[in-house]
């Protein structure tokens, strides 16, 4: 199986991975709030939503509503954001220091923003 990694999904990871390796626990703030979405699918086709999320000390969950409905629970580590929901591939936020978070979902194929409102 072959699989397709993207610069940013890269770029993600290794954020992550230094993270991890720099061994820093600390939690980059809570992100409780309404976001605003804006993304592209795997396909290349754009779309836009809001998004909730609950952060309890970096244990966070999250609803996107893009048209359709979807929930998902992670966990913060550093200013990296990895959430389950239900596919075979996490989304992974990376948490800017202007409160955006950037991330990737689909294994790197398709990328999303969101802005807290």
């Amino acid at each position: 199986m072959q699989m397709k990694v993207t610069r940013r999904y890269m770029m993600a990871a290794l954020a992550g991975a230094a993270v991890l390796v720099a061994g820093v626990a600390a939690h980059a703030g809570n992100l409780t709030g309404k976001y605003s979405v804006k993304g592209r699918n795997p396909d290349g086709s754009q779309y836009t939503g809001k998004v909730n999320i609950i952060d309890n000390n970096g244990a966070v969950a999250m609803s996107w509503h893009v048209g359709n409905t979807y929930s998902g629970a992670g966990r913060v580590v550093g200013r990296v954001l990895t959430v389950d929901w239900g596919s075979d591939a996490p989304v992974i936020y990376v948490i800017n220091t202007n409160g955006t978070l950037y991330g990737t979902w689909a294994k790197g194929t398709a990328l999303e923003l969101l802005t807290k409102q």
